[in-house]
Parts: C-alpha cells; sequence; structure tokens
C-alpha cells in the first residue's frame, strides 16, 4: 500500500461523495484538521454525516463546515459548549441530526470498526435515554447496552510528522482521536507539520503505521485565537 503525498489540501480531499460519512480527528481545537475541512468546504461535498468528539468551535474548522450546510449529521459526545453557537442554530432550527454517544464509547465504536469487532456491550448509558432502542444485556450483575462500531468512508486527521511512508507521530493532547480514526476509515487522509525522508523518524516513536494512511498533505502555518486564551 503506498501513501499519496498531496500538493494541496484540495488535491487530498478530492473524490469525497455526498452522503459520507467522515471522521474528523480532534479534541476541540486541539487536533482539529484545519486545512483538510477548509478543502473540504471548497470541494463542495454536502448530506455528510460527521462523527467527531464536539461540535465545533467558533467559525473555523468543523463549525465552519457546519456553517456551510454540508452537514446533515453529527456523531458526537460534546454537542454544547460555549462557543459552539454555530450547531445550536442549526439544531434549534431543525437543519441538523443529532446523535449523542458518551466520549469513551465513540471512541471504543471507532476502534471496534477498525478491529474488525461486529459488535460489543459497555454498561455506559444503561437506564438513561442514549440506550432507548437498543438491546441490553445483564453481565456480572449490571445492565450493559448493545453497542455497534461506527466506520467512516473519509477520516480527516491532523498529525505532527510523517515519513514518505506515511507513518505518523503525533504531539501531546492532539494525538486523541487520530490514532483510532485512523483504523476505522475507507480512505485516511492526514495533514502534518512535517515530512521527513524513510529513516527520520524512530520506528518506536510511531503511533499510526503508514499502512493506514492513503493521502499525506503538509500543513499550512496558521495562528489560531482561542477564546479565553492569553
Amino acid at each position: 500500500m503506498i501513501t499519496t503525498i498531496a500538493a494541496t489540501a484540495d488535491e487530498a480531499v478530492a473524490g469525497v461523495e455526498d452522503g459520507s460519512t467522515v471522521l474528523v480527528g480532534g479534541f476541540g481545537l486541539a487536533g482539529m484538521p484545519f486545512d483538510l475541512i477548509d478543502a473540504l468546504i471548497r470541494q463542495g461535498a454536502g448530506e455528510l454525516t460527521v462523527v467527531s468528539n464536539n461540535a465545533g468551535n467558533g467559525d473555523a474548522g468543523l463549525a465552519a463546515l457546519l456553517r456551510a450546510g454540508r452537514v446533515r449529521k453529527v456523531v458526537c459526545s460534546f454537542p454544547r459548549q460555549s462557543d459552539s453557537y454555530v450547531f445550536d442554530e442549526l439544531y434549534r432550527a431543525g437543519r441538523i441530526e443529532l446523535e449523542v454517544v458518551p466520549q469513551g464509547t465513540l471512541a471504543e465504536r471507532i476502534r471496534a470498526a477498525g478491529a474488525g469487532i461486529g459488535a460489543f456491550y459497555c454498561p455506559v448509558g444503561a437506564g438513561t435515554l442514549l440506550a432507548e432502542g437498543k438491546e441490553t444485556r445483564e453481565i456480572d450483575g449490571r445492565t450493559h447496552v448493545l453497542e455497534y462500531p461506527v466506520k467512516g468512508d473519509v477520516a480527516l486527521i491532523s498529525a505532527y510528522r510523517a515519513d514518505t511512508m506515511g507513518n505518523l507521530v503525533y504531539r501531546r493532547t492532539a494525538r486523541n482521536f487520530g490514532p483510532v480514526m485512523a483504523t476505522a476509515a475507507t480512505t485516511v487522509i492526514a495533514q502534518v507539520t512535517d515530512i521527513v525522508p524513510v529513516g527520520e523518524i524512530d520506528p518506536e516513536a510511531v503511533v499510526t503505521p503508514g499502512i493506514y494512511v492513503d493521502r499525506l498533505v503538509r500543513a499550512e502555518a496558521r495562528r489560531l485565537t482561542v477564546q479565553g486564551a492569553r
């Protein structure tokens, strides 16, 4: 399997189809693949199902994709934050669907897709609205809820560095959902700060092996202003 190094983010997201399920890395702004999301907006794919930890911050990244009207449904753990006003407006207006999944369950559902697990039982959410309509089972005296994998047509992730074979390393908390999402999508597209020759990354430091990565692009340098940051 060969990882393609794209010249631009627009080239990297070419071919994403309407109706795709797109896994988007990031924990708030940390690890968000901003360049790839901006390129996806320009690319024009719509009716997307987006799977991410949250439903966007401010006006950038995922929030910009929502504002552009390209997303039909969001699957996430934290749809509401102080600066999630774009999603809030769309949801209140009935213009977007929402599936709330507890954070650990979301990560495990994505991991299960990458590991080829058909379904799994989890106690989180049992007896709440999140378990409504789902199969349950008593295991060791606790009620567990049957959960199914979340697989993506495309994963958009951000990493710190890659080599030309697509092996990825991440930086601190920007690692978050990227590694599991990279295993769970048909096409994995990664933006990175730097691309180095093979051999310059210690194999022991590789988090996502290049076999999972289909396309790479070097990210543009940018400065983000985070609300409340100093």
